[in-house]
């Protein structure tokens, strides 16, 4: 079966980057996120997520490990894994969910019913609706650039399509103040995303899902005594 489109519809011309690459991916650093939200932030202006719901592309949640007096606090980035084989993708009734170059996974907005069996079978939590009034909503803060146009299903895309001309970097890792984000070809033995990938410090969240996810973490090291997140 074929998952993606032709390669003249490389999704990574929208950031100004025309090399092939079947596996675009992200890595995470965790102990090098500092809970500021400006990837959260930066996103929402990006992609117009619904904010005023609370509801986000992506996020930053704030842990806190270990019992009193022993305790740490940890930031732990989440957004779509963009996984090589999603759950999401096979319970799609429509076909709105579309794994295109690159193996991004998006949804068109045209083709989602909103019957949000993607939602269900998301294992990470990364999607969300976008209903008619938060449609109603953006308007009201974006007026004609609003880019969310009838009811759908939303979710973070790594800025397909809406990254400036000159960069090849998603929002959030632009405006990632730590450095935890690195945004690159998993299948380039060049980029620093392979290399950690390669040689295991960059791993899957919940790999027992057995779903390859594009997105990893490089864990902490300091959580658990040593043992990491």
């Amino acid at each position: 079966m074929s998952t993606t489109t032709s390669a003249s519809a490389n999704p990574m011309q929208a950031f100004g980057n025309t090399k092939p690459c079947s596996k675009w991916g992200m890595v995470i650093k965790i102990d090098q996120c500092l809970g500021c939200m400006a990837c959260t932030a930066a996103c929402a202006f990006e992609n117009e997520t619904p904010f005023w719901e609370e509801l986000w592309r992506t996020h930053v949640e704030d842990l806190e490990l270990g019992t009193y007096p022993n305790t740490q606090r940890m930031f732990i980035p989440r957004l779509c894994m963009q996984c090589e084989n999603p759950p999401c993708y096979y319970v799609c009734p429509t076909g709105a969910t579309q794994i295109v170059d690159g193996g991004i996974v998006v949804v068109d907005e045209y083709k989602c019913m909103g019957c949000e069996y993607c939602v269900e079978a998301c294992p990470y939590g990364a999607r969300y609706m976008y209903t008619y009034e938060d449609i109603q909503k953006a308007k009201e803060y974006y007026g004609d650039n609003a880019i969310h146009v009838v009811p759908h299903v939303d979710k973070c895309t790594y800025c397909y399509g809406t990254a400036p001309d000159d960069t090849n970097t998603p929002a959030c890792v632009r405006t990632c103040v730590g450095g935890a984000r690195i945004f690159g070809c998993l299948d380039d033995p060049n980029s620093e995303v392979s290399r950690l990938a390669e040689t295991g410090q960059a791993v899957a969240l919940n790999p027992q899902l057995n779903v390859q996810p594009h997105t990893l973490y490089v864990l902490s090291k300091k959580a658990n005594g040593g043992g990491g997140i």
